[in-house]
């Protein structure tokens, strides 16, 4: 008898998980029996023992592994008309892959074998079968779930409830969250913390929706002692990059990553010797491909109508994290600088007061009062 080893995420995957190894030996019956941690198949036909076992879901350090429906939707942009045929079913009818060959998928989606397997190496497979076996590991984790969808991907339409599109708001911001941590390289995020905090400057470029993350994140960095500015102006921006030199650091912010004026300023930061980092959600985006480091965020595009109110979410979580990595660096400094302009502050904050009883009630918001 011969065995193969797999290991997989947790035992609620591992039947889904050798029934697609299996589903490639001929006369193939499988037994399950769980053993702890580990799910033991055998197969009949031929003597093989797949033994799945399962492991904890917590990250290495290389950070964790990209969800098959992201990888998807991350990459959308550059796919062809017949790969986008594919990636629209897929994402409608996730458990396709498990029910059938490549040739089925293939008939299915109108498009060709081929097609599928170039699909699958441009969302980071091999080839189908590690495709496959990706897919039955993400259906074992959502398995509680009709689809993957949930009111992801539905914009709100003019007769929801405000009941209505605060779910589909949560269900949306929630997932935007939830996915954008899980891609997180935290020993990247770590690197790019210590290179910022012993940095003598950090430019920050964000134009449009992206300006007032820039922003945000100049502020915070300025208040535990980081010499940052941020820029939205192109003109201004540029002039800035062009300054920047090896002990600076340089962030480009675009949820598309296709933005003119910040791959400009971040392009010449990087021609002027800075570590330019980008923040988007496409890693093959013009602004990726301008930077020497790339953090990558979760959005579901099609969600919100022009801009995707979750981007911001998913970029923001970054930058929080990014700035508290900052100031653990040099705690002590961070904690006195953030003392300081406390108390700076303090004078121009009105004292606390209770309830106020004389105060005149707010106007009705029915409508002008019917005077007849």
């Amino acid at each position: 008898m011969t065995a193969a080893r797999v290991v997989v995420p947790p035992a609620s995957t591992a039947r889904i998980f050798c029934t697609v190894i299996a589903s490639s030996i001929p006369n193939c019956d499988l037994t399950h029996t769980l053993d702890g941690e580990n799910t033991f198949c055998k197969t009949s036909a031929d003597k093989k023992r797949i033994i799945v076992t399962s492991t904890p879901t917590a990250p290495s350090s290389a950070g964790r592994a990209v969800g098959v429906v992201n990888r998807i939707r991350t990459r959308l942009p550059e796919m062809s008309g017949a790969m986008v045929k594919i990636a629209h079913f897929l994402l409608e009818h996730p458990n396709a892959p498990l029910d059938g060959t490549i040739g089925d998928l293939a008939k299915q989606t109108g498009t060709s074998p081929a097609t599928i397997t170039r699909f699958c190496r441009l969302i980071g497979y091999t080839g189908y079968a590690p495709f496959r076996v990706s897919i039955a590991t993400e259906v074992g984790r959502v398995s509680a779930r009709d689809s993957w969808k949930i009111d992801i991907g539905r914009a709100f339409g003019p007769d929801d409830s405000p009941a209505e599109v605060l779910s589909t708001l949560m269900n949306a911001h929630t997932r935007s969250l939830q996915e954008t941590a899980s891609m997180m390289d935290l020993q990247l995020l770590k690197q790019i913390a210590e290179r910022i905090a012993t940095s003598r400057h950090v430019d920050i470029y964000g134009v449009g929706g992206s300006a007032m993350l820039a922003e945000e994140m100049h502020a915070r960095l300025y208040r535990i002692g980081i010499n940052s500015h941020h820029w939205s102006e192109v003109h201004v921006g540029l002039t800035s990059a062009a300054i920047q030199d090896e002990g600076c650091v340089a962030i480009g912010i675009s949820n598309t990553g296709r933005t003119e004026e910040t791959i400009q300023m971040l392009r010449q930061a990087r021609l002027s010797g800075a570590l330019t980092v980008a923040l988007s959600n496409n890693q093959s985006s013009p602004l990726a491909e301008a930077a020497d480091l790339q953090i990558i965020t979760s959005v579901h595009e099609h969600f919100l109508q022009p801009d995707d109110l979750s981007a911001k979410h998913g970029q923001l979580l970054v930058l929080d994290l990014l700035y508290l990595l900052i100031a653990q660096y040099d705690f002590e400094r961070s904690t006195a600088n953030l003392a300081a302009s406390a108390q700076a502050v303090a004078a121009h904050r009105r004292p606390h007061r209770g309830p106020t009883t004389n105060r005149r009630p707010a106007p009705a918001l029915s409508g002008p009062h019917d005077r007849s």
